[in-house]
């Protein structure tokens, strides 16, 4: 698979140093350069032309929004991703507007960052696949449509995200057998505890069915297989 090139743009080090460990940790993302600055980040973007930005508002040497304004008017073929401690409606509606292709708000977890990825490399696949998209392969890439029978995102317990569920639903539905809670973990690169707790709340749902298989001394494994194909 092509590496998907990524440049960082954030003021704390440290913060920059995570978000590339997190990202790299996404096949197939590949940091190219971090940057806390608006000129140097501008210039490195121009001449690197990574395929993402994530993309930090306060620098301590600009702004984050005006560097997208200045990727927009320069015409450099890359997208946005703001990680960003700002949470302002007013900023949040001007990253939008200039083609933001998601919204961070500090702090997140590995998981949320994870789901960003995933969502981009989704529709980059998409685009790059298909000269024409129709409604029906858009309508199954939104992930506001009815995947699974999960209409009401507001209802969804917490710690439980929309954008994971959907990717385990899609895994599960890809598959001939059942699998185990490890299986699956390894096949989304999700922890276990993760997989563990989106695949019990998908069994108390009825999407999801579990077996037993016993062996010889210990307790039974687990087998987990989707319900009904159909549904995603």
């Amino acid at each position: 698979m092509k590496l998907i090139h990524v440049f960082i743009v954030e003021d704390d080090p440290m913060v920059a140093s995570i978000n590339k460990q997190f990202t790299e940790k996404v096949i197939p993302f590949k940091v190219v350069g971090i940057s806390n600055s608006e000129a140097d980040s501008f210039t490195r973007i121009k001449d690197l032309k990574p395929d993402l930005v994530l993309l930090d508002i306060f620098l301590p040497n600009g702004n984050g929004l005006n560097l997208l304004k200045r990727i927009r008017q320069d015409n450099i073929p890359t997208d946005i991703i703001l990680v960003t401690a700002a949470k302002d409606t007013i900023n949040i509606q001007e990253a939008l507007r200039y083609g933001a292709v998601d919204y961070l708000i500090k702090p997140f977890d590995f998981e949320r960052l994870q789901q960003a990825l995933l969502s981009y490399l989704n529709l980059r696949q998409l685009i790059i696949e298909h000269s024409d998209i129709s409604q029906d392969e858009l309508d199954h890439y939104n992930y506001s449509a009815n995947i699974g029978g999960f209409q009401n995102l507001s209802s969804l317990p917490k710690g439980v995200h929309f954008l994971t569920l959907k990717q385990l639903l899609n895994y599960l539905n890809n598959q001939n057998t059942s699998l185990t809670c490890q299986q699956i973990a390894d096949g989304l690169t999700l922890s276990k505890i993760t997989a563990w707790r989106y695949l019990e709340y998908l069994v108390e749902k009825g999407k999801v069915e579990v077996s037993l298989e016993y062996g010889a001394i210990g307790r039974p494994t687990k087998y987990y297989k989707i319900m009904n194909k159909e549904m995603v």
